[in-house]
């Protein structure tokens, strides 16, 4: 792939259909976006992994959902790794980026000592899809346990379980080098998704422990041999061409789904973007006390906040807030 060619794929999401199969899919790429969400805190190699892998999942997902606003993951644990937030902002106008933002809150004293892999470091809790449609909608939200020794392997039991689609991720996220610069993080990776015409699996048929519902218990049949097929052919795929920089993703189509019959429709471009700002910041302080505000004031009377996705600083004083300031 020339440089032309890797510029005009990067930060995009690519859908495509396989006709054959009955099956919708979608293929991401993440670089100066993933770049601009990392640079924006030092994580250390295990969390910046899981914030590239959450990113690039939410990138997916979102260009996947009819959406008016916005897509959120959250993924909570007891382990050093405590939280990972995502937001995906549909676009605006056509032609215009979807917005990805990102964040992870880690204990910086117990995550050293950890030993285990960069997921295990989450521990025991939960992997959450929130879809908020915007003002004068319901906010929608699915929750599934973290399982299956990925976020990917979380967010195909999520689709399994909650909207009963056959659902598959392959992802793969690096720090990548060139000659005489220095590391950046990028990611790639397809999602494809069966869609069923009914969903014939009963109580009792899950596989997935805690018996939750995997993604090959809901097809059978025809439609299973299918799945079956495309799975198969995803299972040959390699890092290097989920990140490139030799294989753009049309290509990519064709070498894993040729006999398939792939259709590729726009391209979606996708971008770091943040939508704080001093009245959200405001709204967010609202639910604090006058003790809690007073705690948080300087000594010069004002009030500080960061934003914890893209690094903004805020100052206010008390009464900004609706509370008087301390002499």
């Amino acid at each position: 792939m020339t440089t032309a060619q890797q510029i005009a794929w990067d930060d995009t999401v690519l859908p495509f259909q396989l006709d054959r199969a009955d099956t919708r899919g979608r293929v991401a790429r993440l670089d100066k976006t993933l770049v601009q969400i990392l640079d924006q805190h030092a994580y250390p190699a295990p969390v910046a992994a899981l914030v590239a892998e959450a990113a690039l999942l939410t990138a997916l997902i979102g260009q996947a959902v009819k959406l008016r606003w916005k897509l959120s993951l959250q993924i909570r644990g007891d382990g050093p790794i405590r939280l990972i937030a995502t937001d995906y902002f549909g676009p605006t106008d056509e032609g215009t980026p979807g917005q990805v933002r990102a964040y992870a809150s880690y204990d910086a004293e117990t995550l050293p000592g950890h030993s285990g892999t960069a997921f295990e470091g989450i521990g025991r809790g939960m992997f959450a899809i929130l879809i908020d449609q915007g003002e004068g909608t319901t906010p929608y939200q699915g929750i599934t346990p973290l399982a299956g020794g990925s976020l990917a392997a979380c967010a195909e039991t999520y689709f399994a379980q909650s909207e009963q689609l056959p659902t598959r991720f392959a992802l793969a996220m690096a720090e990548t080098f060139a000659p005489g610069t220095q590391g950046a993080w990028r990611s790639g990776g397809v999602m494809i998704q069966h869609m069923p015409k009914a969903s014939p699996f009963a109580e009792g048929d899950a596989t997935g422990g805690g018996g939750l519902l995997t993604r090959d218990d809901i097809l059978e049949g025809d439609e299973a041999e299918d799945w079956a097929r495309v799975n198969h052919l995803l299972d040959t795929v390699e890092t290097t061409e989920l990140i490139g920089p030799h294989v753009t993703p049309d290509t990519l189509l064709v070498r894993l789904f040729h006999e398939e019959t792939p259709r590729v429709f726009d391209a979606q471009p996708v971008a770091f973007g943040c939508t704080c700002g001093p009245e959200k910041v405001v709204q967010s302080m609202s639910i604090y006390s006058a003790k809690d505000i007073a705690h948080m004031t300087t000594a010069d009377g004002k009030v500080t906040a960061d934003c914890q996705f893209c690094g903004a600083h805020y100052e206010f004083a008390p009464e900004v807030l609706g509370f008087e300031a301390k002499v």
